[in-house]
């Protein structure tokens, strides 16, 4: 049951019961195959004329194909299907390979120029308004096309292991025996996994997205995975194999003309680039067919380039002069069932049957509707609600019912989730999505676990927060943390106070004693992966202070995007390092009030019992915060501090262009913990290589002196462009470049209040960057970065540096 955790990273269709037709053709040089076996669940629908067609009606959502001396295929049923076999005979696959030209026929990448031309005036959002529903389905389950044998070979299995005498197996062979056992068992009659999902899909340009979870059943789980029903297709966006900056993944040939439903389509066959002569791989893994008239898409059939790990297939149609998607369909590999000699004998080359292990997905969209009769109201809440989630209501949208064992898997994979307690389990995945690791009613907070600057050094700690299985409304939590270098604990307790279960809306109270670099940009509302990426900012800085105190706290849900936060909080502040403020000293009362807002109109959101989660997250977004300290209640210090950040990103022909803006204003009257910090990464000191190596941030220069730059007032931005040009290495992962080009300015309007060694960065401070995404196949990004401009020296060490960063912390 391990991969069911990848059923949050797929999608995808179904079912025809039309008439439809079915060509099939040689891979090799496109002739007809003739006397081709199609069949569906084993049973022989017919067999291919002498023009390689078959007429034929089927309830089936997908038919095998075979023909002695090509490998076997399959083909989601449509009304109009064509499919390419490839022969077994590997020379001639060898001579083949060599024979294809390994550049994209231009006919084809005009078409296809065309299609993303067009893309944004096909699509159904160009419409004023519509709605639509879908049903899908989405199992877990051993390789349908080898169901019998594996049932045969289970049985026999399972005999033999009775004659074996316990005495003679390991401890742990009897275990893995035992567990094996009951699960082949299961697999033979039922599927490990089955998930049923139907929505209601609503669209206003004026109102934006909704969608509306009508009912949910997932196997094995008692309570529905908030976070599961956030999984989603492509279903709104262009295909990957037609996006103009994968055209170097692929190569594409226009081979034909089809009519499908009274209109023309071009026939584009396309592969993925790459050797061509490793056994079981076509020539052509993949087929699109373009709507002559609109050159909006019609249909993509995706296959790997190993036929056993799995294919893709999409089909849209037509409605109201846009291309809606209507059927989808997905078999992906995932891991193998094995099977090892369990002999009471040991051996080192124990002989091992496999069987695959496949994600099925199939997802039907119907009851299109434009315009849709919706209002306002219906757009109300997060974009994504919940109605039901107990399967009551499933069956009045099942395109097909569910078959024999379909229906056991609700039987027995429920009685086993409630034994093996999956819902703690899927519980636990969900949570760590939002860098949190749950155990019953404990959250263990990831952020708190580790941490590294040059103050405390090594940062250990423990944060845990009772959540909604403690009390659906009262929520507290207290973290400690000790650093190994200036030897000191920190810690902190609080408490928050839901008002409502239906949105984000809670009081906090927290009392806290802990450190911080000063002039640390505001983090209010960032997301656990915002905060992650900027972690190191202070890698190697030690200009720290300390703070103790109080704070009470408001944060309410305005809309779907806007939030704000209101707070107030009495603490004792004091400098870490060598400074004195104005000659007062370097310890202050303070009572300050702070108002943060956070501004994401195009995000998508969901409320689940934990709190609300993100499931898509759409720029631009907008951070703002105000600090107000006033001489009150004890307070020391009158200021004003101001600071926000923008985030956008820009898609164009020239690929995917990044943007963050971000400033802040701080009246000078205040100790420099309250002013900003220019968020250098580098070391005071170039010692060697290692110096010019630090861990990338979500607002740092990789170039800069850490500590060096003070300012009271200043603005900085972040562009990256990512080149459209993307390539594969060595192993899976896709590589591309981004250009990075980073730039900061600000002042100090009174330097000599402040007693200690800094600049203000009263010049723009420039640096370039070329980042290598997935770095050799890796899921981390190097990049390389030289400082130009005036704070640019002759010596060429001290203007680089080489900064690392994982891949999905973004741009």
């Amino acid at each position: 049951m391990k991969n069911i955790s990848l059923f949050f990273l797929l999608i995808i269709s179904t079912f025809f019961s039309a008439q439809s037709k079915l060509t099939v053709v040689s891979d090799a040089n496109g002739t007809p195959v003739s006397g081709a076996k199609i069949s569906c669940n084993n049973k022989v629908i017919g067999y291919t004329d002498a023009q390689g067609n078959l007429n034929f009606k089927s309830k089936c959502s997908k038919v095998s194909i075979y023909k002695v001396g090509f490998i076997q295929d399959d083909a989601v049923v449509d009304k109009k299907m064509e499919v390419s076999l490839a022969k077994e005979d590997q020379n001639e696959k060898n001579i083949e390979g060599v024979v294809v030209n390994d550049i994209s026929d231009p006919r084809a990448l005009r078409i296809l120029n065309l299609v993303n031309e067009k893309y944004s005036e096909n699509s159904p959002k160009s419409l004023e308004s519509y709605s639509y529903k879908s049903y899908n389905k989405i199992a877990y389950d051993i390789n349908t096309d080898s169901l019998s044998t594996y049932r045969d070979y289970v049985s026999k299995r399972n005999d033999s292991l009775k004659n074996v005498s316990p005495n003679n197996l390991s401890e742990k062979k009897k275990e893995d025996s035992v567990k094996l056992v009951n699960v082949s068992k299961i697999v033979k009659t039922s599927k490990y996994f089955l998930w049923e999902r139907v929505q209601e899909h609503l669209y206003s340009q004026k109102y934006g997205d909704k969608v509306n979870v009508l009912d949910n059943r997932v196997s094995g789980l008692q309570n529905p995975v908030y976070e599961l029903m956030a999984f989603r297709s492509n279903l709104k966006e262009i295909p990957k194999e037609i996006k103009r900056e994968n055209r170097n993944l692929y190569r594409f040939f226009l081979t034909d003309s089809i009519q499908i439903d009274g209109r023309e389509n071009y026939v584009i066959r396309f592969r993925p680039v790459g050797k061509q002569e490793a056994t079981n791989r076509r020539k052509f893994s993949g087929l699109l067919y373009v709507d002559k008239q609109t050159y909006g898409l019609k249909k993509i059939e995706s296959n790997s380039k190993i036929k056993s790990e799995g294919s893709i297939t999409s089909i849209w149609n037509l409605h109201d002069n846009k291309w809606f998607l209507e059927k989808e369909n997905v078999k992906i590999k995932a891991g193998d069932t094995s099977f090892k000699d369990n002999s009471p004998k040991e051996k080192k080359d124990e002989k091992e049957t496999k069987f695959g292990n496949y994600i099925y997905v199939n997802s039907d969209y119907f009851d299109f509707k434009s315009p849709s009769v919706a209002t306002s109201k219906d757009f109300g809440g997060y974009t994504m609600s919940v109605e039901k989630s107990d399967g009551s209501t499933l069956a009045q949208y099942r395109t097909l019912p569910l078959d024999e064992r379909e229906q056991n898997t609700y039987v027995k994979i429920d009685s086993l989730g409630q034994k093996e307690n999956f819902d703690r389990k899927a519980s636990f995945y969900s949570n760590l999505l939002k860098g949190r690791v749950r155990y019953g009613i404990v959250d263990f907070n990831a952020a708190k676990l580790l941490g590294y600057d040059q103050y405390e050094g090594l940062r250990v700690g423990l944060g845990i927060k009772l959540n909604e299985n403690f009390n659906k409304y009262i929520s507290p939590d207290a973290y400690i943390a000790y650093g190994f270098k200036d030897r000191g604990f920190k810690y902190g307790v609080g408490v928050d106070f839901k008002t409502t279960l239906q949105k984000n809306s809670f009081f906090r109270v927290e009392y806290y004693d802990d450190v911080q670099a000063a002039g640390r940009f505001s983090e209010n509302q960032w997301d656990f992966r915002m905060k992650l990426s900027n972690a190191g900012v202070d890698l190697k800085n030690d200009r720290f202070y300390g703070f103790q105190g109080l704070k009470l706290s408001y944060e309410n849900d305005i809309t779907n995007g806007i939030t704000i936060n209101v707070s107030a909080k009495k603490d004792k502040e004091e400098s870490l390092f060598p400074y004195t403020y104005k000659n007062l000293g370097n310890q202050f009362d303070n009572f300050a009030t702070l108002v943060s807002i956070k501004f994401s109109p195009n995000s998508k959101n969901i409320m689940t019992p934990s709190g609300k989660y993100t499931y898509e997250q759409k720029y631009p977004e907008l951070y703002l915060n105000y600090e107000q300290g006033i001489k009150t209640l004890g307070g020391d210090l009158q200021y004003s501090r101001v600071d926000a950040m923008l985030n956008h990103v820009f898609k164009s022909k020239l690929g995917d262009t990044g943007v963050r803006l971000f400033g802040g204003f701080s009246t000078s009257d205040t100790p420099i913990w309250h002013q900003f910090s220019a968020n250098g990464l580098g070391g005071r000191e170039i010692t060697g290589l290692l110096s010019h190596f630090n861990l990338s941030s979500y607002l740092g220069f990789a170039t800069m002196q850490g500590g060096k730059y003070y300012n009271d007032k200043f603005a900085g931005y972040y562009v990256s462009q990512r080149i459209p040009l993307y390539f594969k290495s060595f192993g899976k992962n896709i590589s591309s470049f981004d250009v990075i080009y980073r730039g900061i300015i600000g002042d100090m309007k009174h330097p000599e209040y402040h007693n200690f060694e800094f600049q203000p960065l009263d010049h723009l401070y420039q640096e370039f960057g070329l980042q290598y995404n997935n770095f050799l196949s890796t899921r981390f990004n190097l990049g390389f970065f030289y400082r130009v401009g005036y704070y640019n020296t002759p010596v060429f060490k001290e203007n680089f540096a080489l900064q690392l960063k994982f891949s999905f912390l973004g741009f």
